[in-house]
């Protein structure tokens, strides 16, 4: 459910990045040596950094991310004058390309803000409600739990995180905001545990939080958004490709693609989604729930 990637803390201020499906990702994207190329969610560069061992030095990857933080570490990271860092969301792309031979969308939530807890992604640290990807943003998490309605409540929990519990969370969250707001992390998933089920393997609260994040960071939206732009750009024979980690944004890229194909200017490159495999699911336990799917245009 979380995650793109997985990152080890140390010291809690350095992350070493270990990127998924990098293989299967690079031997597919990467048809041109000479190409531009662009990363749209760099997190902290660990796909861009292996695109370059297989680019010349005529090549360029723009590399784009809306958290700050990240664009910072990724610079780091990669260091390389052939890749140009952008501090917006690949919604923007048309502002910064013409042409480019392949895109990799890496959606979901990186361990580096999971383990952060300012952002407030996770429960597992007590921190502020936020789960702003971008904090320039306005809307976080505690203003939507404080101030949204019953319904809109209802609704976000049960379409963007799939609990069939939201009407009991809903309903906990706004009788709990009466007497005091909620504000931090721990508090929200403790009044979440107090209303839902607790035996299964996944913590209660773990939904609610991604309908948050979701809703807060428009994410379902932008997924759609995002590929309906780039594909505009993509030049024949170039590559779209797509990690997602849960069923609501595999089933909007999956029903894309099959649009595409229709259109005879596309071809599915891998017909079945492409999994992480058992090694690099036991190195990486977050590749997990990692759904690999590509797209080449033929015409």
């Amino acid at each position: 459910m979380y995650g793109d990637t997985a990152w080890e803390i140390i010291n809690m201020t350095q992350w070493i990045h270990k990127p998924i499906l990098l293989e299967e990702i690079t031997k597919n994207l990467i048809t041109n040596k000479d190409g531009i190329y662009i990363d749209a969610t760099v997190g902290l560069g660990g796909h861009t950094k292996e695109f370059l061992k297989h680019l010349s030095n005529k090549a360029k990857i723009i590399a784009f991310d809306k958290d700050k933080d990240a664009i910072k570490i990724a610079k780091k990271n990669v260091n390389d004058k052939r890749v140009v860092f952008v501090n917006k969301s690949y919604t923007e792309i048309k502002q910064e390309v013409d042409e480019i031979n392949g895109i990799l969308f890496d959606f979901g939530i990186s361990s580096y803000q999971l383990d952060n807890p300012e952002k407030g992604f996770s429960f597992r640290f007590d921190g502020p409600l936020d789960m702003r990807f971008d904090s320039r943003d306005t809307l976080t998490a505690e203003y939507i739990v404080n101030n949204y309605n019953i319904d809109k409540l209802e609704q976000i929990i049960r379409n963007y995180g799939e609990d069939r519990n939201y009407k009991k969370i809903a309903n906990a969250i706004v009788e709990e905001r009466r007497l005091r707001p909620i504000n931090s992390t721990l508090k929200l998933k403790s009044l979440i545990e107090k209303v839902s089920y607790q035996g299964g393997r996944i913590n209660p609260a773990t939904k609610t939080f991604q309908a948050l994040r979701i809703e807060v960071n428009s994410e379902l939206e932008n997924v759609e958004n995002g590929i309906d732009i780039a594909k505009n750009f993509i030049k024949v024979g170039g590559v779209i490709a797509v990690i997602t980690f849960h069923s609501l944004e595999d089933r909007i890229v999956k029903n894309i693609f099959r649009d595409l194909k229709k259109t005879k200017n596309w071809q599915l490159i891998n017909k079945k989604v492409i999994t992480a495999s058992r090694e690099e699911v036991k190195q990486n336990p977050r590749s997990k729930s990692a759904k690999l799917r590509l797209i080449k245009r033929i015409a």
